[in-house]
């Protein structure tokens, strides 16, 4: 195969033993700076969470700094075979949700930061965070490297064939969770699998809607759950710019995904924080109702430039909304009948998605090796789906090659920077002591903007 034996060729320029390599010029900024540096333009109030949330172990800190991690990638040797990268991937952002024909499937399902990028830069922050995970379940430390190894080695397999398969084949090939809980080896891997499809299946439309949603005076409101979910002071002005956006966010829609949604009319407004990374960017929960009382919950995140940009160039797509829509529907098998776009008056861009269809989340903390194992086998393999969707599988299968090098040379990698990770990690903290960076127990002065 010809992209088989280009591949093979780069490995003069960018030897795979460079891969496992984690050397980086000095920051020109300290970690205290690259933070506050991501806070600029989000909700003041909302910060101190978000600091709070990243101070609680190295992982979670991890999560909060995918602009780093991108930055140091950017020095470092890479093949610049391009996919469309996941920008932000680490294993709790993949996990499982229901497809326009109801069928719960396992997929990345986080495209905040997605762009044009190499392939190893998505594979090498995946694996970095099954190091990380690891620790944080005080893994002895051959157990750890064991996780950043087996994630690579399927990724590496699976590729492989994938760039023998037919193209249409490929984009048709989905992950279901039912499919998947049969093959698994593991009692424990099948019946994590089987708890996850009685969870999702208990997820009815109805238990959402009661569960964030109160009745008050015959009208439904979205129930505040503080400090995660709550209406702003000046409701009404979110409301109507909620309303406002609309119009341009169903034009975004395929024409019969538009006619179903125009069913609907906006009932109620508020705000979520979310994640991790994204805490302090504004989010709304949006509640619409149908003439037969019938509900529908879309989530309205604000879309702001990738940090992968500054590394690969700017996106194809002026409007980020767009840009993370697109770069879904490339990588998902199957995605939300309601993703769509749009921008405020105030010319901030948003993507809208529906909120929690039948969503699983992978509750892997405190969990064994062998589970933790399996869910790297998946991602693995999931991740390799994506990129033979979005690249040339055939050159990049060619450079990783048939034996096991290139696994060992990533899970190298993961271990230093997790090292490095732990390091600024410890940095974060001390500032947060100081009082350098907002905790949440030192919650800065409320403002109305947002």
């Amino acid at each position: 195969m010809k992209e088989y034996k280009e591949g093979k060729e780069l490995r003069e320029k960018v030897s795979r033993k460079s891969q496992g390599e984690f050397i980086v010029r000095e920051r020109k900024k300290t970690i205290l700076e690259l933070i506050s540096e991501s806070n600029e333009d989000r909700v003041p109030e909302l910060i101190p969470i978000r600091h709070q949330r990243m101070s609680v172990s190295p992982f979670t800190f991890y999560r909060g700094t995918a602009g780093i991690m991108a930055h140091d990638l950017a020095m470092l040797p890479n093949t610049n075979l391009k996919v469309q990268a996941i920008g932000d991937c680490h294993l709790m952002n993949f996990g499982g949700f229901a497809t326009p024909e109801r069928t719960l499937v396992f997929d990345a399902n986080d495209f905040d930061e997605t762009l044009p990028a190499s392939w190893e830069w998505d594979l090498k922050r995946l694996a970095t965070s099954f190091a990380l995970a690891a620790r944080d379940n005080s893994y002895r430390e051959s157990d750890v490297a064991d996780m950043a190894y087996i994630l690579t080695h399927s990724y590496r397999q699976h590729l492989f064939e994938y760039a023998q398969m037919n193209f249409l084949e490929l984009w048709y090939t989905k992950f279901d969770f039912e499919t998947l809980r049969r093959n698994a080896k593991f009692p424990e891997t099948k019946q994590l699998l089987a708890d996850a499809i009685d969870e999702a299946d208990k997820e009815s439309r109805d238990k959402i809607f009661y569960k964030f949603t109160t009745n008050t005076a015959g009208s439904f409101e979205i129930k505040d759950q503080p400090p995660l979910i709550y209406h702003p002071d000046d409701v009404k002005k979110h409301h109507e710019q909620i309303i406002s956006f609309l119009d341009h966010y169903a034009r975004t829609l395929l024409e019969d995904r538009r006619w179903l949604f125009e069913k609907y009319r906006v009932a109620d407004v508020a705000l979520k924080v979310v994640g991790v990374g994204s805490v302090g960017t504004r989010c709304y929960v949006v509640l619409l109702i149908n003439d037969r009382y019938e509900s529908l919950f879309l989530q309205v995140k604000e879309a702001r430039a990738s940090v992968l940009e500054p590394y690969t160039g700017k996106s194809l797509y002026s409007h980020n909304g767009q840009r993370v829509v697109e770069g879904q529907r490339l990588v998902q098998t199957a995605s939300d009948i309601f993703l769509g776009w749009s921008t405020d008056a105030g010319g901030r861009q948003f993507y809208f998605r529906q909120l929690r269809d039948k969503k699983v989340s992978p509750a892997f903390a405190n969990k064994d090796k062998v589970i933790l194992a399996a869910y790297a086998r998946i991602c693995g393999k999931a991740l390799a789906r994506a990129h033979a969707k979005t690249g040339s599988a055939g050159m990049i299968s060619g450079y990783m090659g048939k034996s096991d090098l290139i696994d060992h040379a990533i899970a190298r990698f993961a271990i230093a920077y997790a090292d490095q990770t732990e390091k600024d990690y410890e940095d974060f903290v001390k500032a947060i002591r100081q009082g350098k960076l907002p905790s949440a127990e030192e919650p800065v002065k409320k403002t109305k903007k947002a």
